[in-house]
């Protein structure tokens, strides 16, 4: 299986410069938990979630409308292209230990997403389902390692 046929393709995205409170507002009119940030060519160049959103309200003190995506967003941005297939995708998201990957196109563009929720229901609707299901475990395993241990970094 490939990611052209996993992915979602109206994907949420916003500019760097936004603020805080309009990757907010798209998250809550699209429901989603992420929003792919973009450069003026439609180039995925950071991620932000909810999370971010909450942890940036919190450790700032700041009103949202008075912060930029661009302070707060992931820069490092793991991407896959319409071509991977289902185990490159597994691999990607355990090594950056994401549940989200942005999908781009062969120019670079942002085409779609795929998310680990996008994999746990083509696994659940596919013919092969039995044979996809430990990857998806294995997958969700490694995402949700614990980075932090009782306050401190993890070895």
């Amino acid at each position: 299986m490939k990611t052209e046929e996993l992915m979602t393709r109206n994907v949420a995205a916003c500019r760097p410069e936004d603020s805080l409170e309009q990757a907010a507002h798209l998250m809550w009119d699209c429901d989603v938990g992420c929003v792919v940030v973009t450069d003026g060519h439609h180039r995925p160049v950071g991620m932000i979630t909810d999370r971010d959103l909450a942890m940036a309200a919190y450790t700032q003190g700041a009103l949202l409308r008075d912060m930029r995506v661009e302070n707060i967003m992931a820069k490092k941005v793991w991407a896959c292209s319409v071509n991977n297939s289902l185990k490159e995708i597994e691999d990607k998201m355990r090594t950056a230990q994401v549940r989200r990957l942005p999908v781009v196109g062969f120019d670079g563009e942002l085409v779609g997403i795929v998310t680990l929720g996008d994999i746990a229901r083509s696994a659940h609707s596919s013919p092969l389902r039995l044979t996809e299901l430990p990857g998806l475990a294995s997958t969700l395993a490694s995402i949700t390692e614990r980075r932090w241990t009782n306050g401190a970094a993890a070895q």
